[in-house]
């Protein structure tokens, strides 16, 4: 059975119905204390690399472009996906970022990716 990814933004209140706790940033969020945070897993290697993230940051119209890249990325980490998958003994999966819109961020470009790799696997 796949896993269910949902997104949330870490400033939110931890649920129980998180499941596994992913930030999926590669940056830690400010003002969170760790112990505070409630993160299970901190997978940097599938964040935006810096540069990409900095690109993104001075071009925030290019959001499709930004996709494109991303996706670029990512297809060279499908190990480190599929490990991830692997690691979450839950089957639901909280995907944790400090964005304002994860809506239109890295965010729902890595969950549809890890729900590919995780369909791919099952």
């Amino acid at each position: 059975m796949p896993a269910k990814i949902q997104i949330k933004r870490i400033y939110e209140e931890p649920a129980e119905s998180d499941g596994e706790r992913v930030l999926v940033d590669r940056l830690w969020p400010r003002g969170i204390k760790k112990a505070d945070a409630h993160v299970d897993l901190w997978p940097k290697e599938l964040a935006p690399s810096n540069e990409l993230r900095k690109w993104f940051h001075a071009h925030l119209d290019q959001y499709s472009d930004f996709v494109k890249k991303y996706q670029g990325e990512l297809n060279s980490q499908s190990e480190q996906a599929k490990q991830l998958l692997k690691k979450t003994d839950q089957r639901r999966i909280t995907l944790l970022t400090a964005v304002k819109d994860p809506d239109q961020s890295h965010v729902p470009v890595l969950k549809q990716f890890l729900e590919m790799q995780d369909s791919e696997d099952a």
